[in-house]
């Protein structure tokens, strides 16, 4: 049972990584009519996921596993793509609506694995990881409306 909640978390530590990574670079280079909205809530929504970064992998150490690391391997087991280009504004929140969606569907396909071991810390920690990605996308999209 660990090693599939491990290799779930291993995603979900991949997803939040290049996540993060959009997310931040997105902040620094956001311009347009929404600058400053934009600007801000990106910087809080890296912060949390840069918090949480730690959490995952820590709880992938205390199931007995190594956590994976770097960009490039981190990139390799991610559901979700980094950006090529900078998009404008409004583009940026389309796609983080939708990688806040993948990382939501991500954490939601390990919490069964969790369920199924009766594994309650992974559980709680990916319940809360799941609450945050599915409230910011809904935050993203009521910019989009």
């Amino acid at each position: 049972d660990r090693e599939e909640i491990v290799k779930a978390l291993s995603t979900l530590l991949a997803d939040t990584s290049v996540l993060y990574s959009k997310t931040h670079g997105f902040h620094w280079n956001v311009t347009g009519k929404m600058f400053n909205t934009l600007h801000l809530m990106f910087e809080d929504h890296y912060t949390l996921l840069w918090e949480s970064l730690d959490e995952i992998a820590e709880r992938i150490r205390a199931l007995g596993f190594m956590a994976p690391f770097g960009a490039k391997a981190l990139a390799d087991i991610s559901t979700i793509r980094e950006s090529i280009e900078i998009p404008v504004d409004i583009d940026m929140v389309r796609e983080l609506v939708s990688d806040h969606e993948a990382v939501a569907k991500t954490a939601r396909n390990a919490l069964l694995f969790a369920d199924k071991a009766n594994d309650q810390p992974t559980a709680d920690l990916l319940t809360q990881r799941l609450q945050f990605h599915e409230k910011t996308a809904w935050m993203l999209r009521s910019i989009l409306q």
